[in-house]
C-alpha cells in the first residue's frame, strides 16, 4: 500500500475556515467579507459562508453596528482549555531539560502563592555540588531571584502595599529597605532577568526570568541556580543571562504570549 502525504488529504473549505480565523491575529479586531475577500483571493460568497458557519459555532460574531466580523467566545474557551490541558509545569519540563543540558545549572520553575514565592518543579544538575532543593517551600519575594522576577513587573503602588517598609534580612547581602528594592526592580524590569547573589542563602546565585501566558500576566518565573563561585559576572553576561532569556520567551511563547 502506498502512503500518500498528509496534504493529499487537507479539505479545503476547513483549509479557508482557518485561513478566515487567523486574519484576526496580531492587532486587527475587525474585518468585513470585502476585506477578507481581498486578503484570501477568495469570492465574496464564499467568504461569507465561512463566516456564517464559523458564526453558527460561536467562533466568529457580528458587530451589529458596524456589519464586521470578529473572534467569538469559542476562540477564547479553546485556547483556555490548551493553556489548562497542556498546563505550565507540562510544557516547562522539556525547556528545564534543555537549559539544564546546556549550562549544567540546576533549573527551578517558581510561582507565586500568598505573599511569597514557590519553586513547584526543578530539574538539577548532574554535579557533585549543586544546591539543595528547596521544592514547595514559601520563599521571600525581595531577596531571591524568582521572587523578584514577579515584583519588577508589578506597579510601584503594588509593591509598596504588599512589602513593608523595613524587609527582613536573610544574610549581610539582603537588601532590606523598601525604596533600594524598588530601584533594584527597575534595573530587573530593563534588563529581563532578575539576579539573587547571596541575599537569601549564603553562596548561592540565581538569575530568573519572568513568564508570561496569553493575557501578558507574569503567571511564573524560571530560575537557574548554582553555588557563586560557578557564576562569575562573565560567565553570567555571555552564557547563564541569555539562556535564561531565550527560555523565558520560549516558554511564554508556549503559553500564548505575544511579545
Amino acid at each position: 500500500m502506498v502512503r500518500r502525504e498528509k496534504t493529499n488529504y487537507v479539505i479545503q473549505s476547513v483549509a479557508h475556515a482557518l485561513d478566515v480565523l487567523e486574519q484576526f491575529a496580531g492587532e486587527t479586531e475587525e474585518l468585513g467579507v470585502t476585506d477578507l475577500s481581498k486578503r484570501l483571493k477568495l469570492h465574496k460568497n464564499n467568504v461569507f459562508r465561512v463566516l456564517a458557519t464559523l458564526e453558527s459555532r460561536g467562533y466568529i460574531e457580528q458587530n451589529k453596528s458596524t456589519e464586521n466580523y470578529r473572534l467569538g467566545i469559542r476562540c477564547l474557551q479553546l485556547g483556555q482549555t490548551f493553556v489548562q490541558q497542556m498546563g505550565l509545569l507540562r510544557q516547562a519540563r522539556p525547556i528545564m531539560d534543555e537549559v539544564v543540558r546546556s549550562c549544567q545549572e540546576t533549573v527551578y520553575l517558581s510561582l507565586l502563592r500568598r505573599g511569597g514565592v514557590v519553586p513547584l518543579q526543578a530539574v538539577e544538575a548532574d554535579r557533585p555540588v549543586r544546591i539543595v532543593s528547596l521544592l514547595g517551600q514559601s520563599l521571600p519575594l525581595h531577596c531571591t531571584a524568582a521572587g523578584k522576577a514577579h515584583l519588577a513587573f508589578e506597579s510601584e503602588e503594588e509593591i509598596r502595599s504588599s512589602l513593608p517598609e523595613a524587609l527582613e534580612r536573610h544574610s549581610d547581602k539582603t537588601i532590606v529597605r523598601l525604596d533600594d528594592l524598588i530601584e533594584n526592580l527597575r534595573g530587573v524590569a530593563e534588563r529581563g532577568y532578575a539576579i539573587e547573589s547571596g541575599e537569601y542563602l549564603p553562596d548561592v546565585m540565581a538569575i530568573a526570568v519572568p513568564i508570561r501566558d496569553y493575557t501578558r500576566t507574569v503567571v511564573g518565573s524560571l530560575s537557574i541556580t548554582a553555588p557563586e563561585y560557578r557564576m562569575a559576572p562573565d560567565r553570567v553576561a555571555r552564557e547563564i543571562a541569555p539562556l535564561a532569556l531565550r527560555a523565558g520567551k520560549d516558554l511564554s511563547t508556549r503559553l500564548g504570549y505575544d511579545s
